[in-house]
This record gives structure tokens, sequence and C-alpha cells, in this order.
């Protein structure tokens, strides 16, 4: 059988393609088939138990024993599933609070880009004559906290200040030189850097989740029942996009 995809006969995309998150949350449903299956599970054993001393009745010693004996377990089944379903129900909740430390891991990291943005301008701001703009993106910062609602709005407003900002403080060597200003550029790069990476912890907390919701039976029967939907991944700012594409040297 041939390669589904064939790296060597196209067809190929000589235009190349962007990519975008698609911004929809996704409800995990089920149809009779999966409350067939669990029903299955209580009754095809006792049945078939039932059956089998219905017809060979006549040749055994005690019926009405192996009837009883073969009904309590033929719903063994149904019982392990029910523990399997409890199981999953607390794998989805403890997989949900790991995905809330780490969306707020990233919190914590904006937060701090926060306040080392706002102590630059401070510092700056009594040497040169900083851009109104830059001003009024700190100003806009400043007294706010950083959660769900608001997270990329901060993370859009601390790129843009900081973008505006350093540029600045580059073009003065001697400003560029003291040492507060040396190190709160250091901690700038390196709490963006964390950022990245705590992103990429996140998207992955959130493909896991994605993936077993749809992991049929256990999970995804959990799933529905709970009425969970998938999560959405990190998503970068049109802006941001578009900055990616600028000419940078």
């Amino acid at each position: 059988m041939a390669n589904l995809l064939d790296e060597t006969q196209g067809p190929v995309n000589d235009n190349g393609r962007d990519v975008h998150v698609i911004d929809r949350q996704l409800p995990v449903t089920i149809t009779f088939r999966s409350t067939l299956f669990e029903i299955a599970l209580w009754v095809t054993l006792p049945l078939l138990t039932l059956i089998y001393v219905l017809a060979m009745g006549d040749q055994l010693a005690d019926p009405t024993t192996v009837a009883i004996g073969g009904c309590v377990a033929g719903v063994l089944p149904g019982v392990v599933f029910i523990f399997m379903k409890i199981s999953a129900r607390n794998y989805f909740l403890k997989l949900e609070q790991r995905i809330q430390a780490e969306a707020s891991n990233i919190d914590n990291y904006l937060e701090q880009r926060v306040q080392i943005l706002q102590n630059v301008v401070g510092l700056v701001n009594r040497a040169i004559d900083l851009d109104k703009d830059v001003m009024k993106a700190v100003a806009a910062l400043r007294g706010g906290k950083v959660n769900e609602a608001n997270r990329s709005d901060v993370n859009s407003q601390l790129n843009m200040a900081c973008g505006r900002l350093f540029p600045q403080v580059e073009a003065y060597p001697d400003l560029k030189a003291h040492q507060a200003i040396a190190d709160a550029m250091q901690q700038n790069n390196y709490l963006q850097r964390e950022i990245t990476a705590a992103r990429t912890v996140y998207n992955s907390r959130v493909t896991q989740w994605n993936t077993d919701l749809f992991s049929w039976p256990t999970k995804m029967i959990v799933a529905a029942r709970q009425g969970y939907t998938t999560r959405i991944p990190f998503t970068a700012s049109a802006e941001t996009r578009e900055m990616a594409r600028s000419k940078f040297f």
C-alpha cells in the first residue's frame, strides 16, 4: 500500500501556509452505543449464565446455586467499570488543577515583567523624555492583576511598552550603562524566555486534556457526562504575528 502522504509526489503548496489556532471549544458527546456498552457490562454475563442454566439445568446438580453465582460474578465488569469512571473523573480534576497552576505561572512571570517595566520607566524618565505611548502603556498596567480575562491584553501592552522603551535606552550609552537599568533589561529578557517555556508547558497540559477527553470508553464517557469541553492553547496576537514577519536586522 502506498503512503497516504507522499512527500515526493505532492501535492505541494509552493506559497506556504500560515497556521492559526482555532478559537473554539468542542464539547464531548457520546451516542447510545456508549450507553449500550455500559448496559452490556452489567447484563451480558448474567444473561449467558441464565441461558446456560436453562439449557443444561437437568445436568446440573444445583442449578439455582449456579444461576445465583453466575449472576453475582457476571455483574463484576459493571462494578469494575464504575471504579474506572471514578478514577477517570479524579484524573480530570487533578489535570484541571495542573492546567490552572501552569496558567498561574504565566501570570506570575507577566506580573514580574510589569514590575520591572515600571521600575525602568521610573529610572529612565528622570534622564530622558519618554515617548508618551510608553507612559500610557505603563499607566494602564499599574495596579492591574493578571488573570484569565486580561492575560493576553497585559502581554500585548508589555510587548508594546518594552518595544518602545528599550530602544530608547539603547540610544543613550550612559543610561544603558546604569547598573539598575542594565539588570532590569537582563531580567526582562530572562522573564520573556520563562514565559515562552511556561506557555509550552501549558500547551502540553492542554494537549493532554484535549486528547484524553476523546479516549473511549472510560474517559470519554466521563467527560461527556461531566459536560467537559476541549481547551484552547496559547494563541499569539495578530500584532505579534505581524511583528514576527518584520525585518529585525
